[in-house]
C-alpha cells in the first residue's frame, strides 16, 4: 500500500501532466482509473488541485520573469519523480511522455524535455521554482490535512464470526458477531463509528490523537486504554478493563445535553434514553462479560430470556421462548456460544423446559 507521501507525489505528477501541453482523452481515462483505485488518491488529487487553483497557478513559478508576467499554461517544468514514486508504481498505468518545458534556449530552438536537458542557469531556476511550488502547495493545505480524514475503511462480521482489525497506529479492534464499524483516521483523531454490534478496543497510546468510538448519539473517548462498546438499538454498554474512558453525548446536530461520565477500569456503564447507570466491579468481573472473545458466554443469575438473546447474537439458528412464563427462570454458568444445542439440553435436564427443534429454530416451552 502506497504511503500518503507517495500518493501525493503521484497526484502532483498528474497535475503537472494535465496542466501541460498534449493532454489527451487517453490521459484523462488513465487519470480517472487512478482516482477510482482508492479514496486516498481522490483526496490527494482534489486537495492539490484546489490549492493550485486557489494560488492562481502559483505565480512563484514566474521567478526570473519580467514583473507582472505570469507563465503561460504549460510553460513550466517539473523535476522528474523517482521511479519508485512515479505514476506506474502506484497506479499500474503508463505515465506517458515526459513533461516538457515551453522555454526555449538561446539559439531559439524549440523546447526540450527535462530529461537529459543541459543544466543551464534558467533551467536550474525553473526546476527550483517547481520544487518551491510543491512546497507551497503542501503548506497551503497543511491545515486541511490536519483536520480532515486521510484514511477511511469499514469492517463487518457475519453472525458467528469474530475478526481482529489492526490499525496503522498499533491499536487492535476485535469485532464481535454480526458487527460493523467505520474507521476514520486523521492527524488529530482516531474515530470509530460503531454502526452495529460490539467491539473490543485495545488502544495504542497517542496523547495527540484521542481514540473516539461513536455509537448513535454518544461517544466513548480514550487516549490509551482497553474497553468494550456494545450497541443494542438505542442502548449502549461500555466496559472498561484498563485506563479511563470518557463517555459523553455527541455534540453534533441533535446531540443530547447530558453530563460527561468518567469510567475507570472495572466500570460497566449502561446508557439508554433514561440516562447512564454505572456499576463499579473488579476488572476480573468486567472481563467475564467479554468472554465472547474466547468463544464463551457467561451467565450469573441471568433471566433465561436474556441468556437466549445472548446466544442468538452468535447463531443463525435462533432459540425462541415459546412460553413467556419460562423467560424469567434464572440460569448461570459458562457456555460455548457456538453450541446452542448443548445449552438447550442442559435446560431440559435442570428446568421444567422442553425443546421443540426445527431447522431454523429451537422453541422452548414449559414442560
Amino acid at each position: 500500500m502506497a504511503s500518503s507521501r507517495q500518493i501525493e507525489l503521484v497526484a502532483s505528477a498528474w497535475l503537472a501532466r494535465r496542466d501541460g501541453n498534449g493532454w489527451s482523452a487517453h490521459d484523462q481515462l488513465q487519470l480517472d482509473a487512478w482516482l477510482q483505485e482508492a479514496i486516498a488518491h481522490r483526496v490527494a488529487y482534489l486537495r492539490l488541485d484546489a490549492a493550485w487553483r486557489q494560488s492562481d497557478r502559483l505565480k512563484a513559478l514566474g521567478a526570473g520573469m519580467p514583473a507582472g508576467r505570469v507563465p503561460e499554461r504549460g510553460a513550466w517544468g517539473l523535476t522528474p519523480l523517482p521511479e519508485s514514486h512515479a505514476t506506474p508504481s502506484a497506479s499500474g498505468i503508463d505515465a506517458g511522455p515526459p513533461v516538457r518545458s515551453a522555454a526555449t534556449d538561446r539559439s531559439g530552438s524549440s523546447s526540450r524535455t527535462m530529461y537529459g536537458a543541459p543544466k543551464s542557469g534558467p533551467r536550474r531556476r525553473l526546476r527550483y521554482a517547481a520544487g518551491l511550488a510543491l512546497a507551497v502547495l503542501a503548506s497551503l493545505t497543511w491545515g486541511w490535512r490536519h483536520y480532515t480524514a486521510v484514511e477511511q475503511s469499514s469492517y463487518r462480521t457475519a453472525i458467528g464470526g469474530l475478526q481482529d482489525v489492526s490499525l496503522p497506529d498499533g491499536s487492535v479492534i476485535t469485532l464481535s458477531s454480526d458487527s460493523r464499524i467505520l474507521v476514520t483516521l486523521s492527524r488529530n483523531e482516531r474515530h470509530i463509528d460503531l454502526q452495529q454490534g460490539e467491539a473490543f478496543f485495545k488502544v495504542a497510546k497517542d496523547p495527540g490523537r484521542p481514540f473516539v468510538v461513536s455509537a448513535g448519539d454518544r461517544r466513548a473517548i480514550a487516549v490509551g486504554t482497553r474497553y468494550d462498546v456494545r450497541r443494542d438499538a438505542a442502548d449502549l454498554r461500555v466496559i472498561v478493563t484498563q485506563g479511563v474512558v470518557r463517555l459523553e453525548p455527541d455534540n453534533g446536530p441533535g446531540g443530547r445535553s447530558q453530563p460527561t461520565t468518567l469510567l475507570p477500569a472495572g466500570s460497566i456503564a449502561l446508557a439508554s434514553d433514561a440516562g447512564v447507570v454505572v456499576s463499579s466491579d473488579s476488572v476480573q468481573q468486567a472481563e467475564e462479560l467479554l468472554n465472547w472473545r474466547s468463544g464463551f458466554v457467561s451467565f450469573h443469575d441471568t433471566p433465561l430470556a436474556s441468556a437466549v438473546a445472548e446466544f442468538n447474537r452468535y447463531n443463525v439458528r435462533k432459540i425462541v421462548i415459546g412460553d413467556a412464563s419460562i423467560g424469567t427462570l434464572r440460569v448461570g454458568g459458562n457456555f460455548r456460544w457456538s453450541n446452542a444445542d448443548s445449552f438447550v439440553r442442559l435446560l431440559e435436564l435442570g428446568f421444567p423446559v422442553r425443546a421443540v427443534r426445527g431447522k431454523d429454530t429451537i422453541v422452548l416451552k414449559r414442560r
